[in-house]
């Protein structure tokens, strides 16, 4: 449950980033830039990228990344500001997991647990998914996932990791 003051104050949420259509890597920098110059996200911490295969239709490998934030607004306001990021960048939904380039998914809001047909915090399949598990233990190891009551470096150990890889230079 959100507590009654934390927006004043700001809360922690975690957003994965992911591209393979395009400059990746330009556009998950400019996207990041983007949410800190967005009034009511304050960036605080960026992972590294990884280039990890892609899941779904064939389509080319991703990078992906999580950024830690505080926010200033509610879970639903910031959805629609995440998207509205992603269309900014020209994200165009035609086929499930097929290829963007920019895919926002907000993760962790605080230990806030939603699910409402638009949306669902935690994220309902982050548990499964190395890509994002990978950087979000680089700069969140100890967060609670909420649902399952376990941290996220823990998580981390349960999944196949084999796919993703450390963008050098990044």
């Amino acid at each position: 449950m959100l507590k009654t003051g934390a927006i004043a104050k700001g809360v922690r949420a975690a957003i994965a980033l992911g591209s393979n259509i395009g400059d990746s890597r330009e556009i998950l920098e400019a996207a990041i830039a983007t949410l800190a110059k967005t009034p009511g996200i304050v960036l605080e911490a960026k992972s590294h990228w990884y280039k990890t295969k892609a899941v779904g239709p064939p389509q080319p490998d991703y990078l992906n990344g999580c950024v830690i934030v505080r926010i200033f607004m509610l879970p639903q306001l910031l959805l629609e500001t995440l998207l509205a990021i992603e269309q900014k960048f020209g994200r165009v939904r035609q086929e499930r997991w097929g290829p963007r380039t920019l895919d926002l998914d907000l993760l962790l809001y605080d230990d806030l647990i939603v699910d409402t047909p638009t949306l669902q915090i935690p994220h309902p399949r982050m548990r499964e998914r190395a890509f994002v598990l990978v950087p979000l233990t680089e700069i969140a190891p100890d967060w609670v996932e909420p649902v399952s009551g376990c941290v996220i470096k823990d998580l981390v150990k349960e999944v196949n990791c084999s796919d993703v890889h450390l963008l050098m230079g990044s």
